[in-house]
């Protein structure tokens, strides 16, 4: 098994996926008699579910193996520690991103970033843990490399010349990153507190306007909240998106050289 002092020491090579687990499998036959029998698959999508009803800091293998009903020495046999089994719950989650088929010529680039954008955002909404491992990791699960792959694909579908192709995935993926890191934040806040998410923010905004040192501001906001538009907190914050992807879009198209048989522009 691998310590986690050993693996901070090398943190920049060890990963699941090129360890000695990487597609170890046990035997049937090697389950105590009357245990469940195990296998990744199933530990991946039990962890996936715990982190989703508990979050990452009350995580740990022995509540995973309660959970499973096997003792926590079990887990072992498929992972050497936890950060491995927390690595195999990120990949699975990119795997809930729907991906474009890239081999469709005729499709619109524009459409196919839309497609994955809502994808990557709605994984952090859904597992607000995901956001603080995705700098934690090497990244190179299946799941995950195929939605680097398609993202870079649509990246070279644009225009955009090939030494600002990074830079335009880092503007439109860490945009979203944050976009969605802080509304997953958001929406287990108010999960925690027993609040929908109109209810925690009219009180939030409440409580602020009613400080004098902050009324000045709040008189301003409210002609941008106005003109914003929405009803409800989802309103509000989908109409801020949609504005900053067509702001991101539109930069594309403009440092873009045309490709005569793309799509017209959205």
């Amino acid at each position: 098994m691998v310590s986690a002092a050993d693996r901070t020491k090398d943190a920049a090579r060890t990963s699941v996926w090129l360890g000695s687990k990487a597609s170890r499998r046990v035997r049937r036959a090697e389950a105590p008699e009357g245990a469940p029998v195990l296998d990744r698959d199933r530990i991946t999508a039990e962890a996936v579910r715990l982190l989703d009803a508990e979050g990452a800091v009350k995580f740990s293998m022995r509540r995973l193996a309660a959970e499973l009903g096997v003792t926590a020495m079990s887990l072992y046999w498929y992972v050497d520690n936890k950060d491995d089994l927390l690595e195999l719950a990120l990949d699975a989650v990119f795997a809930e991103i729907e991906l474009p088929d890239m081999g469709d010529e005729s499709a619109d680039w524009r459409d196919q970033l839309r497609t994955v954008v809502v994808g990557y955002r709605a994984i952090f909404v859904r597992h607000s843990w995901a956001s603080a491992l995705i700098g934690r990791y090497l990244n190179i699960g299946p799941h995950s490399m195929a939605f680097s792959r398609t993202a870079q694909r649509i990246l070279a579908r644009t225009g955009l010349p090939a030494h600002g192709q990074m830079g335009g995935l880092a503007a439109v993926f860490q945009f979203v990153y944050g976009f969605g890191t802080i509304e997953g934040t958001f929406v287990q806040r108010c999960a925690d507190a027993g609040r929908t998410q109109d209810e925690f923010f009219a009180e939030a905004m409440g409580a602020l306007a009613s400080q004098p040192e902050y009324r000045a501001q709040f008189a301003d906001a409210s002609e941008l909240m106005a003109a914003r538009g929405g009803e409800t907190v989802q309103d509000m914050r989908q109409r801020d998106f949609d504005f900053a992807l067509t702001l991101l879009i539109a930069g594309i198209e403009a440092l873009s050289t045309p490709d005569p048989h793309d799509g017209p522009s959205c």
